[in-house]
């Protein structure tokens, strides 16, 4: 991806908040490739013509098969009140996902999930006697859908509480896998492996002004082709 293929959504001069693509990860990792904060970096010094290191604070992560809004915090004050409203829970994201058969119409999913080393990073499900963390999402059905004869529900996720993989392997427990997710039990066509999730709505207040925010992303490529409007109620 190159910084002027960048989605910015917004930006001032504390914050930016961009469109993730899938496959590309947040910051660094051991494979090398190009990460997100480096291009929003990138983007920022080209535009501004800013000389030497710029400061660019990350507060919240996507994994790198998920797409969708990010915001980053352009001051070290800006990134410490954003960092408070995530421990607040004033940091509302809210997901779209595309999971295997129909859903109920709306529902609250509570697990308990720990993050295991096994040829990777996994989350499992487990119990809070086991050190499990607790984990908690609303979701609601919005339509359903086919590919090849299958049938698949297009959710609205409400993240209550921020997991590793926590969306992933709730669905995955609920018996309705999101498509593509072969981490965590999906089985079937692959459809271009692109995962069925993305971060769609980001609310929070603004770190310096207090005013509320509000952004939203529906894509409109691959598996998300076709699927019509999403309301954001």
């Amino acid at each position: 991806m190159k910084t002027e293929n960048l989605s910015v959504v917004y930006e001032d001069n504390h914050l930016i908040v961009v469109v993730k693509e899938a496959n590309i990860p947040t910051q660094e990792d051991e494979t090398k490739d190009e990460d997100l904060l480096n291009i929003v970096k990138n983007y920022i010094k080209q535009k501004y013509h800013k000389p030497g290191e710029v400061f660019l604070g990350l507060v919240h992560r996507l994994d790198r098969r998920v797409g969708g809004l990010m915001v980053f915090a352009r001051t070290s004050k800006a990134a410490s009140r954003l960092s408070e409203t995530i421990r607040l829970h004033q940091f509302k994201k809210e997901y779209l996902a595309l999971v295997s058969g129909v859903t109920p119409k709306s529902g609250r999913l509570i697990d308990y999930l720990d993050k295991v080393e096994k040829n990777g990073p996994k989350a499992v499900i487990t119990t809070a006697e086991n050190g499990g963390q607790e984990a908690i999402l609303e979701y609601e059905t919005l339509k359903t859908v086919q590919f090849e004869k299958r049938d698949f529900s297009l959710v609205r996720v409400n993240l209550i509480t921020g997991r590793y993989n926590q969306i992933r392997v709730q669905f995955s427990h609920f018996k309705h896998p999101i498509i593509n997710d072969f981490k965590y039990g999906y089985q079937g066509t692959n459809f271009n492996d692109q995962l069925g999730l993305v971060c769609s709505v980001l609310r929070f207040p603004h770190p310096t002004t207090k005013e509320d925010l509000e952004f939203s992303f529906v894509p409109s490529d691959g598996i998300w082709e076709g699927l019509g409007e999403v309301r954001h109620d």
